[in-house]
């Protein structure tokens, strides 16, 4: 009897859990390069059942194993890739392939597969209010010019206007005048041995103590974002079961309760 308040509380304990890893994914749902999070359950106390006689209990017979209580054993991020959106925003940018942008943040230097920067006050590329973007020379890198181009590499360079000696001459002719560009700096690209050593922080940054390895080809896409690879579908079929499961344990528990009072007050004084 008393076995089952352990098993319908640990069951209520773990889809509550579980209820909040779900509502934080569909909280990110829009947040550009976010990775879904799942919560993986287990058992605790595996317990063997034995048969044996009601008056001789020698030679007991081993029946099966059951699991007494569950938890939850670990939340592990899903990195698989997600879709793209085509912003055609200048400061936003697309990994097509594995890799993550490098964050220089007042914590250390942060990892994300979050493109979609913005300017600071001083002019550098950034993200949102978290730190800097690293070029692939170690610094940050300033943007100059609003006129600016990215190729898949990730380097990006601005076109330089010629001087001209005729005040009139406002224009230049492209195959006459050879074209000349100033590289701004490359975005820094960096890959990972292990995925599982990474830690999952707020803001869809990343973190971790093995040494990134530097993406000698990077694959980018310009003026575009890496969406959440969160399914929304799929995310309110399991919040629908685990509301379900958590209603379903919580009535269960209900009944233990009144099967105790009434065992206390009523059978008690037989």
């Amino acid at each position: 009897m008393y076995q089952g308040f352990y098993n319908l509380t640990s069951g209520m304990l773990t889809q509550s859990r579980n209820l909040n890893v779900i509502s934080n994914n569909m909280v990110n749902i829009q947040t550009p390069g976010y990775k879904r999070d799942k919560m993986v359950s287990t058992t605790f106390q595996e317990e063997m059942l034995y048969r044996t006689g009601r008056r001789y209990k020698d030679n007991p017979e081993p029946l099966a194993t059951t699991s007494k209580i569950r938890s939850a054993d670990r939340t592990y991020v899903n990195y698989e890739q997600g879709s793209y959106d085509l912003t055609e925003g200048v400061l936003d940018f697309a990994l097509t392939d594995k890799g993550f942008f490098c964050i220089d943040t007042p914590q250390g230097i942060r990892y994300t597969r979050n493109g979609s920067f913005r300017v600071d006050d001083e002019g550098y590329l950034a993200l949102n209010n978290l730190g800097r973007v690293m070029g692939k020379d170690g610094g940050p890198i300033a943007i100059t010019s609003e006129d600016f181009k990215v190729n898949s590499q990730g380097v990006i360079s601005v076109r330089l206007q010629p001087e001209s000696d005729d005040e009139d001459d406002y224009g230049y002719d492209d195959e006459e005048t050879e074209v000349q560009e100033e590289i701004l700096g490359t975005l820094r690209i960096v890959d990972f041995a292990d995925y599982e050593q990474l830690h999952k922080e707020d803001y869809g940054l990343f973190s971790t103590g093995q040494a990134p390895q530097e993406v000698e080809s990077p694959s980018l896409l310009w003026q575009s974002v890496e969406k959440s690879n969160v399914d929304m579908v799929e995310e309110m079929t399991s919040m629908m079961t685990s509301q379900r499961a958590l209603q379903s344990a919580a009535q269960v528990l209900k009944m233990y309760d009144q099967i105790m009072s009434k065992a206390v007050t009523d059978v008690g004084r037989l």
